[in-house]
């Protein structure tokens, strides 16, 4: 399960990605990056966690993933054809981010919107103008691509739907899966089994194993792991203390395990991360 940063490459720092997905599609692992992704379908539907929350997305829904937010999409029926565009804050002028609605907090916090069917047409083709132009390598591309982004966001702002609590038909119907991980965002730093998250929702340890993957893509287990790394490699940033404390202080009880973990995952030595970081 390698997490990658996903540096944004080539010029500029808007890029956009269109693909085409169905069931046979499994990505290799939950990830996150420094960037915000701003993902659309376009139509079908798909499967999003995200932290610990799960949404079934629609044609017509938009997700806003902050920097730095754990994710993980999957395609459980028929085709979707998903859009992906990453930005950073700074591509987005204040005046834009002031239309957004609760702007003092917008590009805070995980944000879910929905085009009207009647707008669909025009964000669609917003939407493929920006994917044709990340063919293009010349002086204007990268100003094209910004100011695309940006028209695309105030025409949101305008005709969009913003869910600050979404109903029930966004949310997955697995409120168990949400709440085991939600379980474990909560205790990630106790030395908590499979047991223990199991007994918290109150399923046998095997059947959530196993739900647990199915709706999810991820085992149990790796997702505690996956989570604990996530926290450790924050704390590696953000703190001078000891690899062993944040690994102590991460959940894990064995700081060799802690490191072949976080290499493993990470490509590095938690002590190369922190150098690097």
């Amino acid at each position: 399960m390698q997490e990658k940063l996903y540096p944004i490459e080539g010029s500029g720092s808007v890029h956009a990605d269109m693909k085409v997905r169905d069931p046979s599609f499994v990505m290799t692992g939950h990830h996150c990056h420094t960037h915000y992704e701003l993902f659309y379908v376009e139509s079908g539907e798909c499967r999003f966690l995200i932290d610990d929350n799960i949404y079934d997305l629609h044609a017509g829904d938009f997700i806003l993933v902050p920097p730095m937010a754990l994710h993980y999409t999957r395609y459980l029926v028929g085709t979707c054809r998903r859009v992906c565009i990453f930005f950073k804050r700074e591509d987005v002028p204040e005046d834009i981010q002031e239309k957004m609605p609760s702007p003092e907090h917008f590009f805070n916090e995980t944000r879910i919107f929905q085009v009207p069917v009647a707008y669909r047409d025009q964000i669609n083709g917003s939407m493929r103008q920006l994917v044709s132009e990340e063919k293009i390598h010349d002086e204007f591309a990268d100003l094209i691509r910004r100011s695309c982004l940006q028209g695309l966001l105030l025409v949101c702002a305008r005709v969009c739907l913003f869910l600050s609590d979404p109903p029930a038909e966004i949310h997955t119907t697995d409120q168990q899966i949400v709440e085991a991980a939600r379980y474990i965002s909560e205790h990630y730093m106790e030395f908590i089994s499979t047991q223990d998250v199991a007994k918290a929702v109150g399923f046998s340890p095997n059947y959530l194993s196993r739900k647990f993957r199915t709706v999810t893509g991820i085992g149990l287990h790796e997702y505690l792991v996956f989570v604990r790394l996530h926290h450790a490699a924050q704390e590696l940033m953000g703190t001078s203390d000891s690899i062993t404390t944040i690994a102590l202080r991460c959940g894990f009880s064995d700081s060799n395990y802690f490191k072949d973990s976080f290499k493993k995952k990470y490509g590095v030595t938690p002590r190369n991360y922190r150098k690097m970081a």
